[in-house]
């Protein structure tokens, strides 16, 4: 009685749910707080910023660049009209003490071979691939969250299973010990049910530490400064999908991984052409104005400027040998492209065996689903028979531990098989860039 009073104490004090600090969110809150926190994501939003100004960059290199610049000098006033030897040179100083000077300058490019227009096709394809390679990496942060929300569900659930045990040994632990003060069955069996019971707590406190730890990396998914755990969320078990294998197929082709190489390859095509635009002649043309002047007192821009000139100029250029420098520019390019191409075949070939994996496994899933389920309930019914069995005697303690481990397994099973359904369709959903 006294290894019963111990048993029986130590499952109570088991009693406290183990994420009781941390804050419940609901999916919804998860998938927010992963797309603006993730730090993947801040990455991929920084190259889309990144992206929309070498856009910005390449528009504006069809206009002229302008300059303005304008200084003042004051010279001493015991300075004004001597001479002194400056690096062996003689200087005279001006009777005026202030000088001054001022300048304009514009130049434009007319034609470089393309260039600007190619500049502009890559930005516009590198803007495109970040606009891809952040939906990408957004739906990548809420799978990686998803999954440790669905992974504290499982976790909690285990917990419930191994409470669910325990409380089952202990009934068991009870009756073998009533059996024994009737000399019906012999110490061997309250042993054996003592050994339960011990399993059956050590499979809790697992489990309460496993559901920890899942808070943990939840938390760290979503970024937030305090512990959360996952809300109980009825939606999230829904079954089917709400388009067809062949639907899926299209949009997998068409996802954001398919996209964000299909622009990298626009990109590279374009910084092929610039390549080779550098064979072609450059025309260039600028007009510069300026003076300088001196005076009495500080007045940059007045009439005492003299001395104004202006001059446009019309220049081309043409390369004729670079030291085989263009020919290794259009090589790299032409290489990039290659591997672009590569990569974009990959990234489609990949995106349909990551459908096939992820509609493969979302559909056994929920086949294992209603097996387990129906097993689940055969198992406690099983169970349930054995134990009055065995509490009048016509079944063994073997049978009903049999009875238990099978039902342990099966549970076990079943919330494995609600993971995998939750996992893959997250998968399909990241996949295909949409929620289904």
């Amino acid at each position: 009685m006294t290894g019963l009073t111990v048993l029986l104490a130590a499952a109570s004090a088991l009693a406290a749910p183990s994420d009781s600090g941390a804050r419940p969110i609901t999916m919804e809150e998860t998938v927010a707080l992963a797309q603006r926190n993730a730090v993947a994501v801040i990455q991929a939003e920084g190259q889309r910023r990144n992206g929309v100004a070498g856009m910005r960059s390449a528009y504006g290199a069809f206009l002229p660049s302008l300059s303005l610049s304008a200084g003042a000098n004051r010279q001493l006033p015991t300075q004004a009209g001597q001479q002194r030897v400056v690096s062996g040179q003689v200087v005279t100083y001006a009777s005026e003490p202030w000088s001054y000077n001022a300048s304009f300058g514009a130049s434009v490019d007319l034609f470089g071979g393309g260039r600007r227009l190619f500049d502009l096709q890559q930005a516009r394809a590198q803007s495109s691939a970040a606009d891809a390679n952040l939906v990408t990496q957004r739906y990548g942060a809420v799978l990686a969250a998803q999954q440790q929300f669905f992974n504290v569900l499982a976790t909690r659930e285990s917990e419930a299973a191994a409470s669910a045990q325990l409380e089952q040994a202990q009934q068991q632990l009870r009756v073998s010990v009533l059996r024994l003060k009737l000399r019906a069955v012999t110490r061997s069996d309250s042993l054996r049910s003592e050994i339960q019971v011990h399993n059956a707590q050590l499979a809790v406190v697992q489990a309460r530490t496993a559901l920890a730890v899942a808070n943990a990396t939840l938390t760290r998914a979503v970024g937030t400064p305090y512990s959360v755990t996952a809300a109980a969320d009825s939606s999230i078990d829904r079954p089917g999908l709400s388009l067809d294998d062949d639907a899926l197929r299209k949009l997998a082709l068409e996802g954001p991984a398919v996209r964000q190489a299909s622009a990298s390859l626009d990109a590279a095509r374009a910084a092929t052409r610039i390549a080779w635009s550098a064979y072609l002649p450059s025309v260039t043309a600028s007009y510069s104005r300026g003076g300088n002047g001196t005076g009495n007192s500080f007045a940059i821009g007045s009439d005492d400027l003299s001395s104004y000139s202006g001059a446009l100029r019309l220049s081309l250029s043409l390369p004729l040998f670079t030291q085989f420098q263009n020919e290794a520019k259009v090589t790299q390019a032409q290489v990039s492209q290659d591997n672009a191409e590569a990569t974009l075949r990959d990234a489609r070939l990949a995106a349909l065996e990551g459908l096939t994996q992820s509609l493969g496994s979302f559909h056994a899933a929920e086949e294992r689903i209603a097996t387990q389920s129906a097993t689940v309930e055969a198992a406690l019914e099983d169970l349930r028979e054995q134990q009055q069995k065995y509490a009048i005697g016509v079944a063994t303690l073997l049978d009903v531990l049999t009875s238990q481990a099978t039902l342990d397994q099966a549970r076990h099973d079943l919330i494995q098989a609600r993971y995998d359904r939750r996992v893959a369709r997250a998968q399909l959903e990241a996949l295909v860039g949409r929620s289904l």
